[in-house]
Formats: structure tokens, C-alpha cells, sequence
């Protein structure tokens, strides 16, 4: 049967079959209801408010009694057996462009760097001599024979598409064309004979930008970085939210949502729309920055749209790969957690569906196993890690918190769900390090009221992780919570109270809008359930590299070097990450912040054949640790859920200062 189902906020009414999801009826309504559990009910952000006839609810997971009988449910467990009228109810929203200066990093071309020998993509002028009576070879032989003559390339493939495009672009370019070719026979990533990706007419000027993009899928994050492939210079950079997040705020949640229905290919074309948006960007601001550069309102010469891109690399975590290419990921998050393929071979962007040239290169990164992906092998060969003597911990901390132990001789890795806490999500009002965003704080241990830092000098609207890191170090050290995290609601302040989840801290106090015509602005505040889902966080870390370290027999003491990756990561304020157990308590010299070194990684393998061989070499070198199937891992974690844990004298720096607390009162 089919019955009505209406939205208050669609313009009409919708038919739909008896058993349909709440979620897909208001799909088919062009309403878009965001699952950051991945359709699982376990988050309770889907809810909406059944106003007239009833559905049945599969679980009530997140609502009360109350909330029940007033017909509030969750649309994600809640399926249409009749007539219903369906009120929205207010969604969190995300900020979803990243401001520039937060973005933005100044990147230096390899030193030496020489297009003709590291770089396979080549850009040829080829003049042939026109067909006549006397010579009738056929246009693509005429081809191959004048890319032979200038490159000694024997077999040079081509796609049926620029197949049928030869014969016109020869005769309009009047027997002179331009070939843009991938040339490397000998490439350490396949075997595949070298291809021809492009054919104009007439002849590109030597000195026209050849480009390429770097590309880091992160769980909460998509990268992009423009290239010119001739002088190697990142030309523009562009971030945002990965679209999927709306689907699952981490990897298993999404692939729970890949597995239902139409899950995958909705979220396949979710990160193809956030990388193809990118790509518009990065074009548009190169072209704007070339505008300014020779004063001149013609574009530049050869970027009228990412369609010029001839290449691009990718990073990101075996999930984000398998989702992209659509590739099923169930195997990923069950045991023995195999992935589908770790090395995937070269693409074309018509294959992947990227908005390049549909010819281009597109070469995915290898990953290690189904929670260490092409990120981390991307990150070590940014960090450096895998040529040096000393004994490094490289950390990237973000959703998946994977860790690489090790240095030129030897590489250990492993990967633990951290979640989205210090990205900004999962936290009643965490955001990203955006205009706005509390990225520092301070509080006073007699008064308990605290200084803030905003990003922008702007008026604050949220936390973003640097801020959440520095808040619950802030609140731990000056008595607020105590080591579980809980609330001393003794404390004298009234920025201690009781709110809709229970105890919570108020760093920023709103206003009703009174006077002056002003908007009104909530209070900004940390809850306790906040606490926990960052103590989890953090937890997960902390373990994570401590058993990767007693599995190897490598104590912490050892470890000469900390680099951290992550976009986020490098604005992390050690001490206050060491306060509460994040960091391991050594020297702050030892720490180094190397910022998203997936995408800088990608843009090496980019550049060069020899360092995209290197990724190859580190990802097959790497040993993976399984920590779901090592007992200590838990033990370990529940140690790690207390500020800074549970041993305090892993940590003798916090130790001193609490010390020095408690004599000062």
C-alpha cells in the first residue's frame, strides 16, 4: 500500500510504500535528514516530530518516555504504516568552508626537482607531415610515428574516446598539435605502456602551467592542492567538510550506511562532490591570483576549469578509498577486517568520476590494512620518518588515530577509533578552527573565570580541538573536574550549572538580543557529556601508541622524536596535550607538528616517480598491529580515561603541577 506522508516543510505532500524509512521519504521529498551515526540510531539527531498519524519505531534509543508520548522519533528507526504529518526539527548545522589562513600552507618544490626527469606526465608540440596520394598512413599511426621520433616511445596506448577525437583535431590544428602524454614505461607503481591523455591543435607555448592536484580524503576533511607539474609550485589550496559526514561522523558508521539500500553510491558521489567543488576552487583562485599577478582580466591561459588538470594523487583511509571508487566496504569493519584492495591501480578520472579531463591519471596511494590507509603511507614519507636513524612516534591524530612507530630499519603501525571529538563533531558546541572558534583557553584558579582566544579576532561561536584540548587541561588543573572528568559542583562560580545534559561548564556567556538591535546568542558552554566523548578521544590515542610500543618492546623512554600529522594537529598546544594525557610527558623539543601530511605526501608522489615508488616501499615495510585483537588495548584504554590517567607517574611534569596546586591552596 502507499499512503501520504507530509513534511512541514516540503511543498507537497509525498506517496510512499508501507515500510519506508522516514529518512528516505524525506529524501524523496528533497529534504536532506543528516545520520551522523550512520542510520544506526545510536546518535539520536535525526529526530522528528510525528504531528498526526503514527509510524512504527524499530528503537527509541535517545528519547525519553516524555519525548515518546508527545510522538517525537527517530527518522532513521522509524518506518511509514499509514498517513503521517512529520514536523523538522532544528539540525546542527556544520561551517562548512574553511578559512584560508587555516588552510593555507606554505609548501617548498623539492629541492632539484626537474619536471623532465621526475615527472611522466610530458607535454609534446608535434608538427606531421599532412597525409596525400602518395602517403596514406592513417592519422593515429602518423601520431605514434611523431611521438616516437621525439621520445623513442615504441607502444603508446589511447582510449576509444580520443580515438575518435584524432582525425579533427589534426586537420583543424593543420597537421600541428599538442600531445599531453603519461610517459614513464618503466613506472614502479605498473606496468601499464605509456598513454596518450590529451590532443589539441596548434602548439601550447613551453612555458603554459601543466597541472596536476593533490588530494587528501579525510573522514571529516577533503584537500586540495593545485599543481603546476613544470615547476613544481602548489599554485592554490582549497579545503571543506567531507560531505559524507552527514551519513556517519566516522568510518564504521559509513560503512554501515554504504551497506543499506543505495548507501554507496550515495556516498560515492557525497566525497565527489566535495572533491569536485575543491577543484573548482583551487581553479578559480589560481585564476584570480594570475588576474591580479599581470593585471589583466583574461583568465589564465591554459585553467578555464578543472577539466585542464591532467593528474591527480590521492591519500585517505582505506574506507575513504573504498567509498570513492565504490569499491564495498563490509569487509573493512569485520573480522578478520581484510579490505577489498590495499594497492589500487591507475585510474582514469572518467573511471573515478573527478572533474578533470576525463583522460587524466589517477593514481590512488597504498594503504597497509583496513584501518591504516594511504593517509599514513602518504604521512610517513612527508614526515620523513622512514630514512631516519632516530626512533620516531608519528601520531595522526583525527577520527581513526593511527600510529606509526619505527625509523629507517623497522615500521610498526596501528589504528584505534578516536572519533570526531577534537575535530570539532560530537560536541554540543565544537566547530571546526574557523573565524569564530575558541582556539585557546584560561581560567583562573581562584575566581574559575576564564580567557579566551578566538580565531579572526571575531566574536566566539564554538570550540574548535585546540580549544577543547586547552578547556579540559583549564578545568582539570584548576579543580573544575577531578581526574574522571567529573564536575565539582561545590566550586564557587556560577559557570558551574545544570544544564539540558546534566553538569556543565560555561566559558562564554550569550546574550537575549536586548538593546541595540543585537542578535541574540546562546551561552557556549562544555558538558559532561562532552567531557566523555573527549576523554574517550583521547584515551583511544594514548593506548593506541602504548601498546603499539610494549608489543614491540620499544619503551617510550626510547622514542627520540614525536611528529604529529593532521590538519588540526598542528595547531595542538603541547603542554596543554600532555595535561591531560593526550601526548606522552617528554621534552616539548622532542614534538615537531608537520600539519596534513596526507596531502603533503601526495603532492611528493605527485611530483615524483621516485618518491610515489617510495610510498609503495613504505606501505609494503609497514607491520600492522591489530588492537582489536590484543587484550591489553582495553586495559590500556581504561587506564587512559582518567586526566591524565590512571598512573600518574607516566606523566611527573602534571604530577608537579597539581603538586603545586594543592600546596598553593
Amino acid at each position: 500500500m502507499k499512503h501520504s506522508v507530509v513534511f512541514d516543510t516540503a511543498v507537497s505532500p509525498i506517496m510512499v510504500e508501507t515500510g519506508t524509512l522516514l529518512t528516505e521519504a524525506a529524501r524523496q521529498a528533497g529534504i536532506d535528514i543528516a545520520q551522523p551515526c550512520g542510520g544506526q540510531g545510536r546518535c539520536g539527531r535525526c529526530a522528528v516530530q510525528v504531528m498526526a498519524g503514527s509510524v512504527r519505531q524499530r528503537s527509541t534509543l535517545r528519547l525519553s518516555p516524555e519525548d515518546v508520548a508527545q510522538g517525537y522519533a527517530l527518522a532513521c528507526q522509524s518506518v511509514v504504516e499509514g498517513d503521517v504529518t512529520v514536523r523538522l526539527l532544528p539540525q546542527e548545522t556544520l561551517e562548512r568552508h574553511l578559512t584560508t589562513d587555516r588552510v593555507a600552507t606554505a609548501v617548498s618544490v623539492p629541492v632539484g626537482y626537474d619536471p623532465l626527469r621526475d615527472q611522466p606526465i610530458r607535454r609534446l608540440t608535434l608538427t606531421l607531415p599532412p597525409p596525400s596520394m602518395d602517403d596514406q598512413t592513417d592519422d593515429w599511426s602518423r601520431l605514434q610515428t611523431a611521438v616516437r621520433q621525439q621520445t623513442g616511445i615504441e607502444q603508446l596506448q589511447i582510449s576509444l574516446p580520443l580515438l575518435q577525437q584524432i582525425g579533427p583535431v589534426l586537420r583543424k590544428g593543420n597537421w600541428q598539435v599538442t600531445a599531453v602524454i603519461d610517459a614513464n614505461p618503466q613506472s614502479p607503481i605498473s606496468n601499464l605502456p605509456p598513454r596518450l591523455i590529451a590532443l589539441t591543435p596548434g602548439h601550447t607555448p613551453a612555458d603554459t602551467p601543466l597541472w596536476g592536484a593533490a588530494i587528501d580524503i579525510g573522514t571529516t576533511t577533503v584537500s586540495v592542492w593545485l599543481v603546476d607539474l613544470l615547476t613544481g609550485e602548489v599554485k592554490a589550496q582549497a579545503a571543506e567538510y567531507n560531505r559524507q559526514i552527514r551519513r556517519g561522523e566516522d568510518v564504521i558508521s559509513r560503512i554501515i550506511y554504504a551497506s543499506k539500500g543505495n548507501g554507496r553510491e550515495e556516498l560515492r558521489q557525497l566525497v565527489l562532490e566535495s572533491i569536485n567543488t575543491l577543484l573548482e576552487r583551487v581553479c578559480q583562485k589560481a585564476t584570480r591570483d594570475w588576474q591580479l599577478e599581470i593585471g589583466d582580466s583574461a583568465p589564465i591561459s591554459n585553467l578555464q576549469s578543472p577539466i585542464s588538470i591532467l593528474k591527480a594523487t590521492i591519500a585517505g583511509n582505506s574506507t575513504m578509498m573504498h567509498l570513492l571508487l565504490g569499491i564495498p566496504a563490509e569487509s573493512i569493519r569485520l573480522s578478520p577486517f581484510v579490505t577489498a584492495v590495499n594497492h589500487i591501480p591507475p585510474l582514469t578520472a572518467r573511471e573515478v568520476g573527478l572533474a578533470i579531463h576525463p583522460e587524466a591519471t589517477v593514481d590512488c596511494l597504498p594503504g597497509v590494512a583496513s584501518y591504516v590507509g594511504a593517509d599514513i603511507s602518504a604521512g610517513v614519507l612527508a614526515s620523513g620518518m622512514a630514512d631516519s636513524e632516530q626512533v620516531s612516534l608519528f601520531m595522526d591524530i583525527g577520527t581513526n588515530g593511527e600510529t606509526v612507530l619505527g625509523s629507517q630499519d623497522w615500521l610498526v603501525t596501528c589504528a584505534c577509533s578516536a572519533g570526531p571529538a577534537f575535530e570539532g563533531a560530537g560536541v554540543q558546541h565544537g566547530m571546526r578552527a574557523t573565524r569564530g572558534a575558541i582556539e585557546e583557553v584560561w581560567i583562573n584558579g581562584d575566581t574559575y573565570e576564564p580567557t579566551i582566544r578566538v580565531i579572526g579576532d571575531a566574536p566566539p561561536r564554538g570550540f574548535c580541538g585546540s580549544g577543547l584540548i586547552s578547556l579540559l587541561a583549564e578545568m582539570f588543573l584548576t579543580g573544575i573536574i577531578d581526574k574522571g572528568g567529573h564536575f565539582n559542583a561545590d566550586r564557587p562560580t556560577d559557570r558551574i550549572r545544570q544544564g539540558a545534559h546534566g553538569w556543565e561548564y560555561v566559558v562564554v556567556w550569550g546574550n537575549k538580543g536586548e538593546g541595540n538591535g543585537r542578535t541574540p546568542t546562546p551561552d557556549i558552554a562544555i558538558t559532561h557529556v562532552d567531557i566523555d566523548n573527549l576523554l574517550r578521544a583521547k584515551a583511544a590515542i594514548y593506548a593506541g601508541f602504548t601498546v603499539l610500543a610494549d608489543a614491540v618492546g620499544v619503551p617510550l623512554e626510547m622514542v627520540e622524536r614525536v611528529l604529529i600529522g593532521g590538519a588540526f594537529g598542528k595547531y595542538i598546544n603541547v603542554e596543554k596535550a600532555v595535561e591531560i594525557g593526550l601526548l606522552p610527558d617528554m621534552p616539548w623539543e622532542n614534538f615537531t607538528f608537520l600539519g596534513n601530511t596526507a596531502v603533503l605526501g601526495a603532492y611528493y608522489a605527485l611530483l615524483d616517480e621516485k618518491q610515489r615508488a617510495r610510498v609503495a616501499d613504505i606501505a609494503s615495510r609497514m607491520t600492522y598491529i591489530e588492537l582489536s585483537a590484543d587484550n591489553s588495548f582495553y586495559e590500556a584504554f581504561t587506564s587512559a580515561l582518567f586526566l591524565p590517567h590512571t598512573d600518574l607517574s607516566r606523566f611527573p611534569s602534571v604530577a608537579a603541577i597539581k603538586s603545586q596546586t594543592l600546596t598553593n591552596l
